[in-house]
């Protein structure tokens, strides 16, 4: 049977809004064209595999400030999630289980 584990709630609030800042930062990128600078397009068919891209007319500025800010807090909710104190009092054998259970946390049953 699988340990349960009493996760703080800041802990789960951290790891919660994590998913939702990377969910945000993949979906914006997506979007986005393929180089942050202004770059014409492309065709190379000369490696295992041939690669297109077209024109890209570069991101905006509030593009890249977008971009950065998601990517900022990424690494602010990275390292507080990491760094939290609650890992001190796992043991180390038991902390990988941890860690998988609260990025799953916030799943319901049928989407574990």
């Amino acid at each position: 049977m699988a340990t349960p584990y009493d996760f703080p709630s800041d802990l789960l609030a951290g790891q919660e809004e994590l998913h939702q800042v990377r969910a945000e930062l993949s979906a914006l990128l997506k979007r986005l064209p393929w180089s942050v600078a202004p770059l014409d397009g492309f065709s190379d068919d000369n490696g295992w595999r041939k690669v297109e891209r077209p024109a890209s007319p570069g991101w905006t500025q509030d593009e890249q400030a977008e971009v950065e800010k998601l990517r900022r807090r990424e690494h602010e909710l990275a390292v507080f999630v990491s760094g939290h104190r609650f890992w001190s009092e796992i043991a180390a054998a038991e902390r990988m289980d941890a860690r998988t259970k609260l990025k799953h946390a916030h799943e319901t049953p049928e989407e574990a």
